[in-house]
């Protein structure tokens, strides 16, 4: 479809509040954000250099995270706008159907939302990988591991699978202590080590074993072997059990499906979160075209309020669609239903509202 003049006023007019409201929204949280993190960067002596490179990699973050609301306040304010000049009421007087006037808004929607994805999905996260490791080092508590009885699968090949298990693991030097490492054939135990610790040294990129007892089963015999010290390599890092705080911000969306993939066949805990995220990225897109149908909906009727009504009724609006996706992700972290229906639920119920509300738009 050739563009006519129209769809290039419109789309230029949405692109640039766009642009006008991430800006301005911007500036105002990393003032906030500045005055509340302010004592913290003092009594910690944080270098100069280090708190610029942390607003540089904090800016696009709340960009992404805001994108969906700050499309939607946008459309409002350009359609709104030009619906109290009596545009919108031209463009249809002059015979250009309601559908055919959203096209620009559909392109505008498709730019945003495309680039949005490719962002939050490969740009950001290796801006937060400074973002989150500043904060973990100059604005939180210190990190201390506190999981125990934690059994993880380490390996798995041909008919074999390799399984470890730990009390518990201190972070600070790097040791485990109560370490079982079985070797499983289907149900039947091939091998075992036991053995009191288990401690990472840095310079060989390896496991020590300390004081351990090795079994090894055989058809019709066992053998029992023991030691001080064995040096061995395990698909374990100490990073496994380091700080997880936020991590998944940190990974791009290759980087996110490897790790879920990899704790899937660990059977860790953790993964469901990661999968949180995930889905949340590809919801995302979607709740601009739901969020700019609206925002055009509500705002395209010229009203005696006048346009500051029809804006602060799009303030309304974004407030509750951030409410409701807030309580969806807490429902999905929390794993009380279907992960992927609840994610969906701000675009479920706003998709309705939007639907519900082009019956009313003038034709």
């Amino acid at each position: 479809m050739k563009l006519k003049k129209l769809d290039w006023y419109i789309l230029k007019k949405i692109l640039a509040a766009f642009v006008f409201v991430v800006v301005s929204l911007e500036l105002i949280i990393c003032v906030l954000d500045w005055v509340d993190k302010n004592d913290d960067f003092i009594e910690n002596e944080v270098p100069g250099h280090l708190i610029r490179q942390y607003f540089l990699t904090f800016i696009p973050w709340i960009a992404g995270l805001l994108t969906p609301i700050t499309v939607f306040i946008a459309t409002v304010f350009t359609t709104a706008k030009m619906a109290s000049k009596s545009e919108i009421v031209a463009i249809l007087a002059s015979g250009v159907s309601f559908r055919r006037m959203l096209i620009p808004y559909l392109m505008a929607a498709t730019l945003i939302a495309g680039a949005s994805f490719y962002l939050n999905s490969y740009v950001i996260p290796d801006a937060n990988k400074f973002r989150i490791a500043f904060e973990l080092e100059y604005l939180k508590d210190p990190f201390y591991n506190t999981d125990k009885h934690i059994h993880l699968k380490i390996a798995e090949r041909d008919s074999l699978e390799d399984y470890i298990y730990l009390y518990r693991y201190d972070v600070r030097r790097d040791i485990g202590s109560s370490v079982s490492l079985e070797k499983m054939n289907g149900t039947k135990l091939v091998d075992k080590i036991n053995a009191r610790q288990l401690q990472w040294v840095d310079s060989t990129k390896r496991w020590k074993l300390k004081r351990w007892q090795r079994r090894q089963i055989l058809e019709d015999s066992e053998v029992i072997t023991e030691g001080k010290e064995l040096d061995t390599l395990l698909n374990l890092y100490p990073s496994d059990f380091g700080n997880k705080d936020r991590m998944w911000e940190t990974m791009t969306m290759g980087e996110l499906n490897d790790y879920i993939r990899l704790q899937k066949s660990r059977g860790a805990d953790d993964v469901h979160i990661f999968q949180v995220e995930e889905y949340i990225r590809y919801m995302s897109p979607f709740a601009v075209f739901i969020l700019m149908a609206i925002g055009v909906i509500v705002s395209a009727r010229k009203t005696r309020q006048g346009t500051g009504f029809q804006i602060a009724l799009g303030f309304v609006i974004a407030f509750a669609f951030i409410i409701t996706f807030v309580l969806a992700r807490a429902i999905a972290e929390a794993n009380s239903m279907n992960t992927i229906l609840a994610i969906w639920i701000p675009n479920i119920i706003f998709g309705g509202v939007a639907m519900l509300l082009y019956k009313t738009v003038p034709r």
